[in-house]
């Protein structure tokens, strides 16, 4: 898992529009260093074995760069995103990389973020819902996948994706900041006999939960030191990376980039 993935570039990021509360359009990313930070993620996870397959972003859509909420890539199928309005241009580039690439392709019923609310732990498929997502797609979802579906929503709109406030280590361990999601969804996680990593606000902040991990390698924002410590700890390499000019758009490590080798659940047909 993470070990195949999809990136667009950087190359027609800015901020167009305001769809969560990270973007400004007053405060316009620096051009040549987004395209240096994106690129410097592509080499850390060409650097850590992974392999990065590339689709051109386009003009009309500056997030673009953002991959992870075009699609929810599993065992060779894909659900495209349904994201917000000002995101829906994007969707159909998304649908022809994949189809190209021979990929079953579906469409989302309802309001989906695509990976940004779908994060697969070994059986489990952990699910945001109430901002970007609706309720609804997990039961699509559990249809197509057959991943037992844990629905987790987060409190406010800073964590407008579930991929900020919660983090896949391995199939057997979790890293989040509680806050972020509401009381019953927190008793969720707990219930789920999986090891969890607590990380506090100033790492969960800096966007630390929005990363990429092989189970291996983890590769993640830079300026988030007590979570890459603990992982450090737990004998994983980690790869911190500067995403300054990324997250004037609201996204991370893990946003921009696509993961393409998401397996079934253990057990299933393939």
């Amino acid at each position: 898992m993470n070990r195949d993935l999809l990136m667009s570039d950087a190359t027609h990021f800015r901020i167009s529009y305001e769809i969560n509360p990270y973007m400004d359009r007053s405060c316009q990313p620096d051009s040549g260093a987004a395209l240096a930070e994106h690129e410097a993620i592509a080499a850390a996870h060409r650097s850590a074995g992974r392999t990065v397959r590339t689709m051109k972003s386009a003009p009309e859509c500056p997030d673009m760069v953002y991959t992870a909420n075009g699609a929810f890539v599993c065992d060779r199928r894909a659900v495209l995103g349904n994201p917000p309005a000002a995101r829906l241009e994007e969707i159909p580039y998304f649908h022809s990389w994949l189809k190209e690439n021979e990929f079953d392709v579906f469409d989302a019923p309802y309001a989906f973020s695509g990976q940004g609310d779908a994060l697969v732990c070994g059986r489990f498929l952990l699910t945001g819902y109430g901002r970007r997502t609706d309720r609804r797609m997990h039961g699509f979802l559990a249809e197509l996948f057959g991943h037992e579906v844990v629905p987790l929503r987060t409190v406010s709109e800073k964590w407008y994706d579930l991929d900020l406030a919660v983090a896949v280590i391995d199939e057997h361990t979790l890293a989040y900041h509680p806050p972020a999601l509401e009381t019953e969804s927190r008793g969720r996680l707990k219930d789920l006999g999986l090891e969890l990593i607590e990380v506090g606000a100033e790492d969960a902040q800096a966007f630390a939960l929005n990363l990429v991990s092989d189970g291996t390698t983890v590769t993640m924002t830079r300026g988030a030191p007590r979570l890459g410590a603990v992982l450090r700890e737990r004998g994983l390499t980690v790869v911190d990376l500067d995403t300054t000019e990324l997250r004037k758009g609201g996204g991370g490590v893990r946003c921009t980039a696509l993961t393409l080798d998401n397996p079934g659940p253990p057990g299933a047909a393939g």
